[in-house]
């Protein structure tokens, strides 16, 4: 016999199914922020599988770490500014 429950990650690409076939309904500017949210949904599945039992939390809790690593990503890069000749300026403030 198999299994009589589904697991996280079978949830989870459930889920980022879902929500690409949703963004395809969506205005066609916002498609790729659609297809990008499925995708993010999907990179911490793995790991959200033995901490979390739902599915969507699991998706909404991998969107988000996505999220806040591309926020720090983006206030990193704008911290620090190089020259024409590639040396590191000072941090701006």
């Amino acid at each position: 016999m198999g299994r009589s429950f589904e697991s996280v990650r079978m949830g989870v690409q459930e889920v980022s199914v879902r929500w690409a076939r949703a963004g395809r309904a969506m205005k066609k500017e916002d498609l790729p922020y659609a297809l990008e949210l499925a995708q993010m949904a999907k990179r911490h599945s793995s790991e959200a599988f033995y901490a979390l039992d739902d599915p969507l939390e699991a998706a909404v809790f991998s969107v988000l770490i996505e999220l806040l690593k591309e926020r720090e990503d983006r206030s990193k890069s704008e911290s620090m500014s190089v020259d024409v000749e590639g040396r590191k300026c000072e941090e701006r403030k």
